[in-house]
């Protein structure tokens, strides 16, 4: 068996050795990408506030204002826009996840090839898009957080949350790394030219038919639409949240929310990572 620099190939140490090489230069790019968005900080605060904001301050405080609130009274009004704050966290990380990552890294693949440096790290394929996932993820949880502040200054009616800690400490991280998946699959099936196309046949519809402004149980009339927004990841997002936040707001029943989270979560993910590897090695 030979050796190098006196450490058997396949030993105990040089096992080791490749693991801290590989964890070093995870970290490493992790550090990299959140030293970006520091520098960046503004914009990365502007593109993260500035939707939530809108749909807070519309729906919650200019409706009601001029006496056009969604309800048709008080309560009613109180109650959609306790809902809406379920929706508006699960769309804000589904932003997040599409502007941290998918549009980096159509730029990264396409434009500049920036990616081929950081295949250069010390690091398997599949761990550097699992690097991106996670920095999306963070940003995500970031993204999420900016909403509460919001529903405690900007809606003209009371905001009833109801903090479920249990489910809410457990949504939420997987919510924020479906986001960041979500992006990834979507950064790496998009070609350049094609990221107009994204928002007006991808997110705009997903993000309307994400179950944010009702909740999913109130589509009964529509039974073919109930049925076929299940297709969206946004539609369990926004009830996991309502799940979390809400007490009285009807919600999908709690085995089919984390089903359907991890489901998607493990699916965009193994995606995403394939994706990734065939835009790289192409």
């Amino acid at each position: 068996m030979t050796t190098v620099h006196g450490v058997a190939p396949g030993s105990p140490i040089d096992l080791r050795s490749e693991r801290t090489a590989s964890l070093s230069a995870f970290g490493a790019l992790l550090l990299r990408d959140l030293q970006v968005l520091k520098k960046t900080f503004w914009q990365f605060a502007v593109r993260t506030i500035m939707q939530p904001l809108m749909l807070v301050f519309v729906f919650t405080y200019v409706f009601p204002k001029i006496g056009q609130g969604v309800g048709g009274s008080a309560a009613g009004e109180a109650a959609f826009s306790t809902l809406l704050m379920a929706g508006v966290i699960a769309t804000s990380m589904v932003f997040q996840g599409v502007q941290a990552v998918a549009l980096p890294l159509v730029q990264e693949i396409g434009f500049t090839r920036e990616i081929e440096d950081r295949v250069m790290a010390p690091l398997a394929i599949w761990a550097i898009a699992l690097e991106k996932i996670v920095s999306g993820a963070l940003q995500g949880l970031l993204a999420g957080l900016v909403v509460f502040p919001l529903a405690a200054f900007i809606p003209a009616t009371p905001v009833h949350l109801s903090f479920h800690w249990g489910y809410l400490i457990t949504v939420t991280p997987i919510a924020a790394v479906l986001g960041a998946a979500m992006g990834l699959t979507m950064g790496t099936l998009i070609e350049p030219r094609q990221v107009a196309l994204l928002f007006s046949i991808v997110i705009l519809p997903m993000t309307f038919l994400g179950a944010i402004y009702y909740p999913w149980v109130h589509l009964g009339p529509i039974p073919w639409l109930k049925w076929f927004v299940l297709i969206n990841p946004l539609v369990y997002m926004s009830e996991g949240f309502r799940l979390s936040l809400t007490r009285g707001i009807p919600h999908m029943p709690v085995a089919a929310i984390y089903a359907a989270l991890i489901g998607f979560t493990v699916l965009l993910t193994l995606v995403g990572i394939q994706g990734f590897r065939k835009r790289v090695l192409s």
